[in-house]
């Protein structure tokens, strides 16, 4: 049975204070989040092909210790890598079969970085350690039950919601911007670890962007200051044009003139997981690449769950995918919001519980609203199997570049 309920207003973009963040590309929780999904997909496509089925794994537990660089105007070094530690379950032998597991996790992990981070070498600047281990038996006996779709592996719960608001759609975007190609070839300077928090208090939005500078594109600490801002400005006029609210932009707020390289933000390799910030799996962007601090989030870490019985992975996208197609199919709804929980045993399609939330945009008969969200997503449950094959080959947005 699926409920439906009426949300109470008002609606999160007419509300006084709203606070949304997003982790770009070279943060270092976007990149153990895309390194873990990235080594997932790797060993999912493997099992496919050598035995017509994803076996059991979860490679959610990883983590990205900081390394050490030396930085100055106008260069640098590592004095020591950085270190990507790939942990948690996978299977390497089934059928009499030997999976190199460990060879294919490293291979991944070192495309991974090759592909989206320029700055960094993915076989001299990074240690990559894998810590996977066989599963227990139970787990792994799910992976062998007949029948179109998998039991659940775990008891979880997950939420997504539509639309987003003008707050989100901007920090969403700007992030995408500063690390599009078309802004790299414009600013070369710019380094791939940016982090926008947006805080909204009525019209008024505020923004602060954190991007270092790569130490070898600037030569002294009066061309860091222009160039900022110069950058600055960018993203302001940017914002003016783009943004209908009163918009304040500051960037890179810590420096202070004066003060050499202890005054700057300045990288070597593009992230601060170079030498200052470590990373973890699930810390970063949720599933539609923003957190949201007024929003009902889930806590699940997304990547690198295995994606045909782990439902903090499927419940996760399909709870947004949902609450997309109710808001997008049904007139009269201001926003909506779906929750999914499962339980471990039962099948991805039977949520131990399914609801929906609306938000009319006028005064009706809510019931009518009701039957067809309840239509909508009893139809985005039953393709749960395709979505479930799309998780597997990298078909499916979460959140992070993968």
């Amino acid at each position: 049975m699926i409920i439906v309920e009426r949300m109470p207003g008002p609606a999160m973009a007419d509300r006084q204070v709203e606070v949304v963040e997003r982790k770009g590309l070279g943060h270092p929780d976007t990149i153990c989040d895309g390194i873990m999904e990235a080594v997932s997909i790797a060993l999912n496509n493997v099992y496919l092909e050598s035995f017509g089925r994803v076996l059991h794994n979860n490679i959610d537990k990883g983590l990205l210790i900081a390394g050490q660089v030396e930085k100055w105007f106008g260069g640098g070094r590592v004095v020591q890598p950085m270190e990507v530690i790939i942990g948690d379950r996978a299977t390497s032998r089934f059928g009499g079969r030997i999976i190199p597991v460990e060879e294919i996790a490293v291979a991944a992990a070192r495309d991974w970085i090759d592909r989206h981070l320029p700055q960094v070498r993915s076989q001299g600047d990074v240690r990559i350690r894998v810590a996977l281990a066989p599963a227990s038996e139970e787990l792994a006996g799910l992976f062998e039950r007949p029948g179109r779709l998998l039991p659940a592996n775990d008891t979880s719960a997950a939420v997504g919601y539509f639309p987003l608001t003008p707050t989100e759609t901007a920090v969403l975007e700007l992030e995408t911007r500063l690390n599009s190609q078309a802004f790299k070839q414009r600013y070369p300077e710019t380094a791939e670890d940016v982090k926008v928090m947006g805080v909204r208090r009525g019209r008024s939005l505020d923004l602060t962007v954190a991007m270092p500078l790569l130490s070898t594109h600037v030569a002294s600490e009066t061309e860091y200051f222009a160039r900022k801002e110069t950058i600055r400005r960018d993203m302001a006029a940017w914002a003016a044009e783009r943004l209908a609210f009163e918009v304040a932009v500051q960037f890179n707020a810590l420096d202070e003139p004066g003060r050499g390289l202890q005054g700057v933000y300045l990288s070597l390799l593009g992230t601060s997981a170079e030498d200052a910030d470590s990373g973890q799996v699930g810390r970063g962007n949720r599933v539609n690449g923003l957190i949201p601090v007024n929003r009902p989030i889930g806590t699940e870490a997304v990547c690198g769950k295995n994606p045909v019985s782990h439902t903090g992975k499927i419940y996760n996208v399909l709870a947004h995918r949902a609450a997309r197609a109710i808001g997008e199919q049904l007139s009269g709804v201001r926003e909506v919001e779906v929750l999914l929980v499962s339980r471990i045993g039962q099948s991805v399609d039977r949520p131990l519980l399914a609801a929906v939330r609306l938000l009319p945009d006028r005064e009706g008969d809510f019931m009518i609203l009701q039957r067809q969200a309840q239509a909508i997503l009893e139809a985005e449950l039953a393709e749960a199997e395709a979505l479930c094959r799309r998780l597997c080959r990298g078909k499916e947005y979460l959140g992070v570049p993968i």
